[in-house]
């Protein structure tokens, strides 16, 4: 069980690193794309400051090499530029492209975009020969300032499309899991019913023939027990009833059960407010889950040391902790102890604390964790429910 949760572990780790991996190449490459966009950009008004320069500065008589200057400047339709006299003055409306509207009408506008434009890229200086130079302010087109953020909007939606399918995977196995388990606990339950009942008719016979004897009591009660599991088994899967019912009376039926069937160099205390306590639980479910719970503690005690269950009031909610002295945990020990098919046990079959989870969890809406551990002191386990 540790080993094949530990290669679990490693695969999980290798599928979040090629993730990751997979997610930084897409934005690299996408931050790539858009810087050598934005270079191209520069290129191309570099360009049209150029033909602008050669279109004041001489009289050109080719008509050849006129139109291609004139193409040049038609050519930007995207990038916002201003050309502005050597005191950075804005010269005149046909020296400004893809400028907005409001922007042209408001001095006060202009001079606004030509600080962003300066913040953004250093103007280009034009050398006029008469010693009036120009210069050419720009910034990126509306296009590159979008797809500027797009690699990581990219990046996100990636993530959140492989987070949801993840999350949609384990969410359809785990439901297929749970109808597996609930069906197998139901087939247990009608399983042990047939042999319970002829039980139940032998014990009424051995009762005729002798009602005092100490023995038949005893079988009576571990048929009774066993009718009790067989209640549990039946009810997984299916929503049970929640009743007002006195929890002390609950801890203390188990604790009677529970005392005369462990070890007696197990010492096993219950300690109980003094007053009732009356909270919405169903009794065969919790049964099962403290049963599991002292089973475990004596486990890990190897038949002999100190279980302690103590029943107290904290804020709003009724907390029972199980406090035992034996041979404690390790920290990956505790992370995973309540997962289904996980035990530090040989023979161990792992569903002990991932149902009693389930049960406090699911139908009681409590909680259930360790609280303490510590190598060879002991655990603490404790369930909290919310009183209502």
């Amino acid at each position: 069980m540790k080993r094949r949760s530990f290669l679990s572990k490693i695969n999980n780790w290798v599928i979040y690193i090629l993730l990751t991996l997979a997610v930084t190449g897409v934005v690299v490459a996408s931050v790539i794309l858009i810087d050598y966009l934005r270079k191209e950009e520069i290129k191309r008004i570099e360009l049209f400051a150029t033909a602008m320069k050669y279109q004041q500065e001489e009289i050109i008589e080719d008509p050849m090499t006129l139109d291609l200057l004139l193409q040049i400047s038609k050519t930007n339709n995207t990038i916002p530029v201003i050309v502005t006299d050597k005191n950075k003055k804005p010269i005149g409306p046909d020296f400004q492209k893809n400028i907005p509207q409001n922007v042209l009408e408001s001095p006060q506008k202009m001079q606004q975009l030509l600080s962003k434009m300066e913040k953004s890229y250093r103007p280009i200086e034009l050398q006029m020969p008469d010693g009036n130079n120009q210069y050419v302010f720009y910034m990126n087109s509306n296009l590159l300032n979008n797809l500027r953020y797009s690699p990581y909007i990219l990046g996100l939606l990636i993530i959140a499309y492989i987070s949801f399918s993840f999350w949609f995977l384990r969410t359809i196995k785990k439901t297929d899991e749970g109808y597996v388990w609930a069906g197998l606990a139901k087939e247990t339950a009608h399983q042990i019913g047939t042999p319970l009942s002829s039980m139940i008719g032998w014990i009424e016979i051995l009762r005729m023939e002798n009602e005092e004897s100490e023995g038949v009591r005893e079988i009576e009660n571990d048929i009774n027990r066993l009718k009790t599991i067989s209640e549990r088994f039946s009810k997984i899967g299916s929503v049970p009833e929640l009743n007002d019912l006195n929890i002390n009376e609950t801890l203390q039926q188990n604790f009677d059960y529970l005392k005369s069937r462990i070890s007696t160099k197990v010492r096993f205390m219950l300690i109980l407010p003094p007053h009732e306590v009356l909270i919405p639980h169903n009794r065969i479910l919790l049964s099962w889950v403290i049963e599991n719970l002292v089973k475990n503690a004596v486990d890990a005690m190897k038949g002999e040391g100190r279980l302690e269950i103590e029943l107290y009031e904290k804020s709003k909610s009724i907390v029972i902790d199980f406090k035992d002295s034996g041979s404690g945990m390790t920290n990956f020990q505790a992370s995973n102890a309540f997962k289904a098919g996980y035990s530090t046990k040989k023979r161990g079959w792992g569903l002990g604390l991932s149902l009693a989870k389930r049960v406090i969890k699911e139908y009681h809406r409590g909680d259930i964790k360790i609280v303490h551990t510590e190598i060879g002191k002991g655990t603490t386990f404790r369930i909290s429910i919310r009183n209502v």
